[in-house]
């Protein structure tokens, strides 16, 4: 009998995270969703998975959600790591709380679950860590000040992250939305857009059901745009 394959997503109980729990599970995965809404339980129990009721700010949420699927299913495969909406300020008038709290929501959310899920997927001989980035993560954007930072050092930790356990058959890659259905909609943003439109959810979700097939088993440690062209690789 085949082995049921599992994804665990944080944040997951709207928006992109949602979409990919839905997504993934349209895939055929058994799924474990976080959110601190009670939405990401609602929508695991629809999804015929599980759900949390938490943080992906708290090592012990993130632990119950770990620990759920493994008591459920024995193995963990996916994890995505999404985020929930840090401080904005003018740039020197960010305080030093609000840089914290910018790297524990765009940073510290994927290291946490990280550390949990590793040595679960060294046993198992793989597993794939995505990580719902931004797009202005290499060209920031004064609009998202604590995000673009976070996420630079993101993109840094997941190199780093990657090379150090390529030979355990564990990938990590960042997905990097630009304007998505998800945010508020204005003319001014959208006429940015190369193809003249907001990106869907859905189609972050696409993105990432592929970083989580076998066939991306040759990608990892990479930053993947998915933008509709406004943002360009150096």
């Amino acid at each position: 009998m085949a082995t049921e394959k599992v994804a665990l997503v944080t944040a997951g109980g709207s928006g992109m995270g949602a979409a990919a729990a839905k997504r993934l599970a349209a895939d055929g995965f058994k799924v474990g969703v976080l959110s601190s809404s009670g939405k990401g339980e609602a929508l695991g129990e629809e999804l015929g998975g599980f759900g949390v009721t938490g943080s992906n700010q708290s090592n012990e949420d993130l632990k119950r959600l770990a620990d759920g699927a493994l008591e459920r299913w024995g193995r963990i495969d996916v994890l995505v790591n999404s985020a929930g909406h840090g401080p904005r300020a003018q740039i020197i008038e960010i305080s030093d709380e609000d840089w914290h709290k910018g790297i524990d929501t765009y940073f510290l959310n994927a290291v946490r679950p990280t550390r949990l899920v590793t040595p679960v997927m060294q046993k198992q001989k793989g597993g794939v860590i995505i990580n719902i980035s931004t797009a202005w993560a290499f060209e920031p954007s004064a609009m998202f000040p604590t995000s673009a930072v976070a996420r630079a050092g993101l993109a840094a930790y997941t190199k780093i992250f990657a090379d150090s356990y390529a030979a355990d058959n564990i990938r990590m890659n960042n997905v990097l939305p630009g304007w998505i259905d998800s945010l508020p909609t204005t003319n001014e943003r959208r006429d940015s857009v190369p193809m003249k439109r907001y990106g869907t959810s859905e189609e972050i979700a696409a993105t990432i059901s592929f970083l989580a097939s076998d066939g991306a088993a040759y990608i990892t440690g990479q930053n993947i745009r998915v933008d509709g062209g406004i943002t360009r690789a150096l």
